[in-house]
C-alpha cells in the first residue's frame, strides 16, 4: 500500500499513486519508517472510546468488584477476633463469641459471593457487546477499503484484525478484566485493612513492592513491543494457511507441496519464536514479584515479632496481618501475569486501530451524495488517468463520451489497461487525475446505494459465494420469486442448464462455486447481474471462460439483455466486438481508435485490425 498520509480527521489515508514514498514494500515492523507504536495508555482510551459499551455501567461493575472483596478480608479480621476475644479472651475461651463470629462470618461471604457473581456476569454481558461491536466495525471497514489496499495486504493478515486480534481482546477483558477487578479490589481492601491493623507492617510491604512495581513498569514498554511482533506473526500465520488452502489445487498440480510446507513452517517457526520471546519477557516480572512478595513476608515477621514482644501487636493482630499480606501479595502476583495477556490484547486492539485509522480513498459520500438521474446512463471520461502505487501510468489523458443505450467494447492487448477502465469506471477505484462522470454527475458525488442499484460489473472470476445457485442469483434480488428466477433462466436460454443440474436451482455451488466449472460460475454471474436490471452493465471479459458452443447461446441472449441500457464489455474475444454498436481500442493506457467494427478495420495497419487478424489466426 502506498504511504499513508494524514486526513483533516487525523486519520490515515493512503497517498496517490506518483507520491514520493507510495508504493513498494511494506517496512518490516520496527524497521525504518514505520512509526512508533503509540503507548500502551493511549491505546487504551481509543479503545475505550472506540468501545464506549465498555463504559456503560463501569462504575457500577467497580463496586461490585470491591463489595466482592470485603468478604475475603473478612476472614482475616474473623481470626484476629476469634483468636484475641475468642480463644485468649481473658476468663478463657468462649465458644459462644466464636461461633459468633463465624456466623457473621459466614453471612458476610455469602453476600459477597452474590456480588462477585452479578459483577462477572455484567462484565461478561458488556465485553460481549461491546467487542462484537468492534467487530462489526472493523469487518466493516475492511470492506469499505479500496481494491487497492485490500490488494496491498495478504487478506488473512485483514481477516486475523477481525478475527484473532479480537478475540485476544475478548479473551482478556472476560478473564484477565476479572481478574485484573478482583486484583485490584482486593489490593484496595486489603491495604486499607491492613493500614487499620499497623501502618508500621503497612510501610514495610510498600516498602518490599514499590521498587518492584518501578521495575515491571519498566519492562512493560519491552513487554508491548514484543506482543506487537506477536500479533503480526499470528497475523502473517494465518494469511500463509489461508493462501495454501485456498490454492491446494495449485500446489497440488505443480507438485510443490514440499515447498508449501516449509513456507508454513516458517511462518510456524516465527509466530513460536515471537511468543517465546515475549514470554521470556514475562517471566521477568513474575520473578520480580516472587522476590518483592518473599522480602514483605520476611520483613513482617521480623518486625511484626519484635512489636509483640513490646507489647504493641496481639497475637490475633499479627496473625491477622500475615493473612493480610498473603491476600495482598496474591492479586499483585496475578497481576504481573495478567499484564504479560494485557499486552497481548493491547497489541491486538492496536492492531484493530490501525485499520480502522486508514481512510477510505474511495468513499461513499452519504448523505452529502446525490443520486443517479432516471432512466439510461451515458458515460464521460474527461481527461482521466490512473497509476497504480508504485507503478508506470496504466490509463493517460483518457477523454471520451459514451451515449446512453450504446453498447461498447473496449479491446486492447493484456496490460493495456481495459479492466483498470472498468473498475474506474464503476467506482472501485478512483482516478489520480480528472473525473468520471455518468449522465453528467461525478462519480465520487454519487451515493453508493444508488451506484451499486444502477451499475453493475461482471468480474473475470465470475465469484459465487458457498450457496445454492438460486440464491447466488438471489443476491442480486432477494424478493426474487421461484418462478421469476426460473423464467430469468429460461429468458438467456438456459433452461436446459438448469435441468441438467442435480438439484436444479438448489444445486450448492460450493466455496467460491468450486463445484461448478469454471464457464458454469460465469453463466450464474451473468445471470445474477440481469436480474439485477442495471442502467448500466459493464462486462469484464464476462464470456472469456465460456466454451464456444455456450458463448454463442449467450452472445444471442446478451444481445436482448444489453437491448435498451448502457453496455461496457472488455472483451477478450473479438467476436464481442464484432456484436457491438461501437469499439474503444486502448494501448498502452490511450485511446487509440474508436467507432464500429467493420470500419476499424478498414484500415489494415491499425492497432484494431492486428488485434482482429491476431484473434482469427487463434481460433483457426
Amino acid at each position: 500500500m502506498s504511504a499513508p498520509t494524514m486526513d483533516q480527521s487525523g486519520r490515515r489515508r493512503p497517498q496517490p499513486a506518483g507520491t514520493p514514498g507510495a508504493g513498494g514494500t511494506a517496512p518490516a515492523p520496527g524497521g525504518a519508517g514505520e512509526p512508533p507504536a503509540e503507548s500502551t495508555w493511549r491505546t487504551l482510551r481509543r479503545g475505550l472510546a472506540l468501545s464506549p459499551e465498555l463504559r456503560t455501567g463501569l462504575a457500577g461493575t467497580l463496586a461490585l468488584a470491591l463489595a466482592s472483596m470485603v468478604g475475603r478480608a473478612a476472614i482475616p479480621v474473623a481470626v484476629q477476633q476469634a483468636i484475641d476475644n475468642g480463644l485468649r479472651a481473658p476468663g478463657g475461651p468462649d465458644l459462644g463469641v466464636v461461633g459468633l463470629i463465624v456466623a457473621l462470618t459466614a453471612t458476610v461471604l455469602a453476600g459477597t459471593t452474590v456480588a462477585g457473581y452479578f459483577m462477572m456476569r455484567r462484565l461478561f454481558t458488556v465485553s460481549e457487546t461491546a467487542l462484537a461491536a468492534v467487530r462489526t466495525r472493523a469487518f466493516r471497514h475492511v470492506h469499505d477499503l479500496s481494491m487497492l489496499h485490500q490488494q496491498s495486504e495478504r487478506r488473512g493478515s485483514l481477516v486475523s484484525r477481525v478475527t484473532s486480534d479480537v478475540d485476544q481482546i475478548t479473551q482478556f477483558l472476560q478473564w484477565g478484566g476479572v481478574i485484573l477487578l478482583i486484583s485490584g479490589g482486593q489490593v484496595v481492601v486489603t491495604a486499607t485493612v491492613m493500614a487499620v491493623y499497623s501502618w508500621q507492617l503497612t510501610l514495610v510491604v510498600l516498602a518490599a513492592f514499590i521498587p518492584a512495581l518501578l521495575i515491571i513498569r519498566a519492562f512493560q514498554r519491552r513487554l508491548a513491543a514484543a506482543y506487537g511482533v506477536v500479533r503480526q506473526r499470528t497475523g502473517a500465520l494465518l494469511a500463509a494457511v489461508a493462501e495454501s488452502v485456498v490454492g491446494a489445487a495449485v500446489i497440488r498440480a505443480y507438485g510443490v507441496s514440499g515447498r508449501t510446507a516449509r513456507r508454513l513452517d516458517e511462518a510456524i517457526e516465527g509466530q513460536r519464536r515471537a511468543q517465546q520471546r515475549a514470554l521470556r519477557t514475562s517471566v521477568i516480572g513474575f520473578s520480580v514479584g516472587e522476590i518483592a512478595a518473599g522480602l514483605a513476608l520476611a520483613g513482617v515477621v521480623v518486625v511484626g515479632v519484635r512489636m509483640g514482644v513490646d507489647g504493641d501487636l496481639t497475637v490475633g493482630q499479627l496473625t491477622a496481618f500475615l493473612f493480610l499480606v498473603t491476600l495482598f501479595i496474591q492479586p499483585v502476583q496475578i497481576a504481573t501475569e495478567v499484564l504479560n495477556e494485557a499486552q497481548n490484547a493491547i497489541a491486538g486492539w492496536r492492531r484493530v486501530l490501525d485499520v480502522l485509522d486508514i481512510a477510505p480513498d474511495v468513499a461513499d459520500p452519504g448523505h452529502e451524495g446525490v443520486d443517479l438521474p432516471r432512466g439510461a446512463l451515458d458515460v464521460r471520461f474527461d481527461d482521466v488517468s490512473f497509476a497504480y502505487p508504485g507503478g508506470p501510468t496504466v490509463l493517460a489523458d483518457v477523454r471520451l463520451e459514451i451515449p446512453a443505450k450504446t453498447r461498447v467494447a473496449v479491446v486492447g492487448e493484456t496490460g493495456s489497461g481495459k479492466t483498470t477502465f472498468a473498475k474506474l469506471l464503476t467506482r472501485l477505484m478512483d482516478p489520480a487525475t480528472g473525473r468520471v462522470l455518468l449522465s453528467g454527475v461525478p462519480l465520487d458525488q454519487v451515493r453508493f446505494e444508488s451506484l451499486r442499484s444502477r451499475v453493475v460489473m461482471v468480474p473475470q472470476d465470475g465469484f459465487l459465494f458457498d450457496a445454492t445457485v438460486a440464491q447466488n442469483v438471489r443476491f442480486a434480488r432477494p424478493e426474487l420469486t421461484d418462478q421469476r428466477l426460473a423464467a430469468a433462466f429460461g429468458e438467456l436460454g438456459l433452461s436446459d442448464w438448469v435441468a441438467g443440474l442435480p438439484a436444479g436451482l438448489d444445486t450448492p455451488v460450493g466455496e467460491r462455486g468450486e463445484a461448478l466449472s469454471v464457464g458454469e460460475r460465469q453463466l450464474v454471474a451473468l445471470v445474477r447481474a440481469y436480474v439485477a436490471d442495471p442502467d448500466l452493465l459493464v462486462l469484464d471479459e464476462a464470456t472469456s471462460a465460456v466454451d464456444p458452443a455456450t458463448e454463442v447461446r449467450l452472445q444471442r441472449t446478451l444481445d436482448a439483455v444489453t437491448r435498451g441500457r448502457t453496455t461496457l464489455t472488455i472483451a477478450h474475444r473479438l467476436s464481442t466486438a464484432q456484436a457491438a454498436d461501437e469499439v474503444i481500442v486502448v494501448d498502452r493506457g490511450r485511446v487509440v481508435q474508436r467507432g464500429p467494427h467493420e470500419q476499424l478495420l478498414a484500415d489494415p495497419d491499425s492497432v484494431y485490425a492486428r488485434l482482429f487478424a491476431s484473434w482469427l489466426e487463434q481460433t483457426r
